[in-house]
């Protein structure tokens, strides 16, 4: 007799469905081997999959988020389709600060206003010259770069230049442990757009990415000094986040949307 799991496929960083993000969650009544979490996600082939597990404190839970290939250190988008899920499965009430314990620390999501508010780290990025892209990125001219740990922001001259952007995926994989973020001032009534490529970990380009804003925050905080940002993840599927800073914390306001929910039976 096999086991059967309860799954979910929520779209995050938005409140229309097929656009923002989409991510699969299972939230477990028992535990599940890593391997079993692994071969769940490379079934699921969305850029992550969340598995929440209840702990023996009410409102803490633990967090892991699993790619197709690998699992990951942080996720934002998974986070925030986690509380959703939670949220409309009675693991939480709204206006309750839920705790997960992950690989990135302690992260504290709370329902408010229509929005989910995420509490995540800052990521320290540090100006640096890429020994490969110094000049140019694909065509377009880059204005600064930056690195972080595993992956490397490049700020290109506008917007436009970041929705036009054709990504090698084979020389990006090839110049970075994980991938790249581009950047660029925004237009119209963004602050800032951006996307993300990450060949190595799985998602040759992730429609909507949090622990990239975690960094961009950072990014953007020591160029210009804001504290807030209206962000666009220009994907195909586009999503949009609200930053704030906070010393060395990151709250991301965002929505989310069930697309889908089933079994898995294994």
């Amino acid at each position: 007799m096999g086991k059967t799991l309860k799954i979910a496929v929520i779209d995050a960083f938005t409140d229309k469905p097929f656009s923002g993000n989409p991510a699969a969650v299972c939230l477990l009544e028992e535990f599940l081997p890593k391997e079993t979490m692994q071969s769940i996600a490379m079934e699921m082939n969305l850029s992550e999959t969340a598995f929440v597990e209840k702990t023996e404190e009410s409102g803490y839970f633990n967090l892991r988020w699993f790619t197709p290939t690998l699992e990951i250190d942080l996720c934002g988008h998974a986070t925030l389709a986690s509380s959703h899920w939670m949220l409309l499965s009675g693991w939480a009430a709204e206006g309750e600060l839920i705790h997960f314990s992950t690989k990135s620390g302690e992260l504290r999501v709370k329902s408010e206003g229509g929005y989910l508010q995420m509490d995540f780290p800052l990521i320290p990025t540090f100006t640096d010259s890429h020994p490969e892209f110094t000049d140019q990125l694909f065509g377009k001219r880059i204005l600064h770069a930056a690195q972080l740990r595993k992956n490397w922001i490049f700020e290109l001259e506008d917007a436009q230049a970041v929705r036009d952007l054709d990504p090698d995926f084979g020389k990006i994989a090839a110049n970075s442990e994980e991938g790249f973020i581009i950047t660029a001032e925004g237009d119209q009534e963004y602050d800032i757009v951006s996307r993300f490529f990450g060949p190595n970990v799985g998602v040759p380009e992730d429609p909507v990415t949090g622990f990239a804003h975690c960094a961009l925050m950072d990014y953007w905080n020591q160029k210009t000094g804001k504290t807030q940002l209206k962000a666009f993840q220009a994907s195909k599927r586009g999503g949009e986040l609200f930053l704030e800073k906070h010393d060395d914390r990151v709250l991301i306001h965002g929505k989310a949307v069930k697309v889908w929910e089933g079994e898995l039976t294994f």
